[in-house]
């Protein structure tokens, strides 16, 4: 399977996705430390918003959310693969479900559950190794809900906030749905209506929700 390839979301020689690259300054770097900035820029560089669900294609192209402020935790995952496959490192979309247990008075009232998903992470390879990792949480963000920001080393696993900086339960992976070379949009569609369906009823007409 090819993890380094362009795709239609994967679009990594746009020209917004070749502006992150240069403002990265990855020359002369080791590919782990290529990724790890990369994975620092994305988590902080765009906040982090559950709460806008699109099914427009277009939407998930790495080049359309590089130019947005803030995105989910798919589309900054979409994002950093994007970065890590134009500097040739190997990168795939993993999805799952995660279950919150801070914060959740917003999403509950949305989604109907403090349950996400799907949800994204990034699987990256480093020395022959796929290491699971999460950019979605940004920094600002931990530090409001008292939670250490997940910092990636190249090394080891950087996908779960186990526990706050109290030791209170903050969240837990209930369900995983594996990885993909590219963007499973109407794996990624079909989920959501299973699982929230009173947000889209029965008009699958409707391209945008802002919840």
């Amino acid at each position: 399977m090819d993890y380094l390839s362009q795709s239609y979301f994967f679009d990594y020689n746009a020209q917004r996705i070749q502006v992150i690259l240069a403002e990265t300054h990855l020359g002369g770097m080791a590919k782990k430390e290529q990724a790890i900035r990369l994975y620092t820029f994305i988590r902080d560089g765009w906040r982090y918003d559950p709460y806008t669900i699109s099914w427009r294609d277009e939407n998930y192209k790495a080049s359309f959310i590089a130019e947005r402020p803030a995105g989910n935790c798919v589309e900054k995952s979409i994002l950093l693969i994007a970065c890590l496959r134009a500097v040739g490192i190997p990168a795939r979309l993993h999805l799952g479900k995660v279950k919150n247990h801070i914060a959740v008075e917003r999403l509950t009232e949305r989604f109907g559950s403090n349950e996400l998903t799907p949800h994204g992470m990034v699987d990256i390879q480093l020395d022959g190794r796929w290491l699971k990792c999460s950019p979605a949480f940004n920094k600002d963000l931990c530090d409001r809900f008292q939670v250490d920001p997940l910092d990636f080393d190249g090394e080891n696993d950087s996908f779960l906030q186990q526990f706050d900086k109290e030791g209170t339960a903050f969240m837990e992976y209930t369900a995983d749905y594996g990885h993909f070379p590219d963007v499973p949009l109407d794996f990624m569609k079909e989920n959501l209506v299973e699982h929230y369906p009173h947000l889209f009823g029965t008009d699958q007409n409707e391209t945008e929700f802002r919840l």
